[in-house]
């Protein structure tokens, strides 16, 4: 079973704002067993979407459209269904009685003749009912091919997806099953995880795909199953992963999407009982927003001192002028004070810092650009590691997080029993 998902709106195509809804009905179909055959975007225009949909007409089983839906007169989605169905509208009054409670009781005002339009459905499509906004969903098929349409406001159209969409799928298609298994490598680029595994790859069996998502200080390795026995694919995957461990176990820190190595160092404080806390200085902060993103880490993570600037290093985290003057303040011991500091002043079991030059200029250091200095304190010692990590800043300051999470987790490990 194959879908394409469309996107319907100018300010897509002009970048003024990012499509993340195709991203989240990817993911639910591909739960579900139904391939992704493309991803496109295409403008407000009516003969644009006309021709779109005579293009996948019977070249895939569902087409999910979002935008175009709602109460302006760019929302013309309804019309163009009702052009390419031969379809006329007509008010639904399930539809209007939601419309008129959410307008009265929500928004405590009189409804309006276009909320009232609202509620104007093509007579032939079964309507996907959106408790969480004006504009319902609609669901009409054309020969073999299946048109959705959902709204672009992200809130409804997950709710639609999950509610309404994947429950009637699942009741009226038979689908393959299809198993991922995602293993998070941390510390070596993808040439060289590649090379390790290669052996390990070749003899994958052929119902199993694996693909590289490589990102700075990190590689995602995921397995993909497909086939109608799900019992034998659930088993060649964890066989698969089991003998992958034995190869490269020394680099992988999770197995799945959402056990990130943040995650995985959040479980592990919590279960210990232990706490963290960040001084940071090129890298602003994206340490501590990465490990406070996980839920529950306000029971390990107790704070973090952004010393941008040379005077917040030495008023703050006192670090001395005269070691600033002597080392620079891009350096292993200013690196080692700020580490120490933040330890000693949140009271925290472990501390990071991070002291650098992300560039593009040299700021209050001679140090070259992309020169990063990382300070781990521990329980019993403090861990001072230089990198450089090349230009540009934006890729500086990634991989000096990453690193950073990457010596963390390396060490906590050693005092796993």
């Amino acid at each position: 079973m194959k879908a394409t998902i469309v996107t319907i709106g100018d300010e897509i195509l002009i970048g003024q704002i990012v499509d993340t809804n195709s991203g989240f009905i990817a993911k639910s179909l591909d739960k579900i067993g139904v391939d992704i055959h493309e991803m496109i975007s295409i403008s407000d225009n009516k003969q644009h979407i006309l021709d779109t949909f005579t293009k996948l007409q019977n070249q895939v089983d569902l087409v999910i459209i979002t935008g175009g839906l709602g109460p302006t007169k760019d929302d013309i989605t309804k019309k163009i269904f009702c052009d390419y169905f031969e379809d006329t509208l007509v008010e639904n009054k399930e539809v209007l009685a939601h419309v008129t409670q959410l307008i009265e009781s929500v928004f405590k005002r009189p409804i309006t003749q276009m909320n009232r339009e609202q509620a104007l459905v093509p007579t032939k499509c079964h309507v996907l009912f959106n408790k969480m906004g004006t504009a319902p969903g609609m669901w009409m098929k054309k020969e073999n091919t299946v048109f959705i349409s959902l709204p672009g406001v992200p809130y409804e159209m997950k709710y639609l997806v999950e509610n309404e969409i994947i429950p009637k799928v699942v009741r009226e298609y038979n689908r393959p099953y299809i198993i991922h298994k995602t293993i998070l490598t941390y510390g070596q680029g993808e040439s060289l995880v590649a090379e390790r595994i290669e052996d390990w790859e070749n003899n994958l069996p052929e119902f199993i795909k694996l693909a590289y998502l490589p990102a700075p200080g990190r590689v995602r390795l995921r397995l993909s199953a497909r086939g109608t026995d799900k019992e034998i694919l659930e088993k060649a995957i964890v066989e698969n992963v089991n003998s992958l461990t034995k190869i490269i176990g020394d680099i992988i820190v999770g197995f799945d999407d959402n056990e990130t190595i943040e995650v995985v160092i959040g479980k592990f404080l919590a279960q210990k009982q232990l706490t963290i806390a960040t001084a940071e200085s090129c890298t602003g902060g994206s340490i501590a927003s990465l490990l406070t993103s996980v839920a529950g880490s306000s029971s390990y993570f107790k704070g973090s001192v952004v010393s941008y600037a040379t005077e917040v290093k030495e008023t703050v985290l006192e670090i001395p002028h005269e070691l600033i003057e002597k080392h620079s303040v891009v350096s292993a011991q200013v690196a080692k004070k700020m580490a120490l500091k933040a330890q000693k002043m949140f009271k925290t079991d472990y501390a990071i810092a991070t002291t650098g030059n992300a560039g593009p200029s040299k700021g209050d250091s001679d140090a070259a650009v992309g020169t990063v200095f990382i300070a781990l304190a521990t329980p019993q010692m403090v861990v001072v590691e230089e990198f450089n990590f090349g230009e540009p800043r934006e890729k500086v300051i990634l991989r000096a997080v990453n690193k950073s999470l990457e010596m963390l987790q390396k060490e906590i490990l050693k005092n796993v029993v």
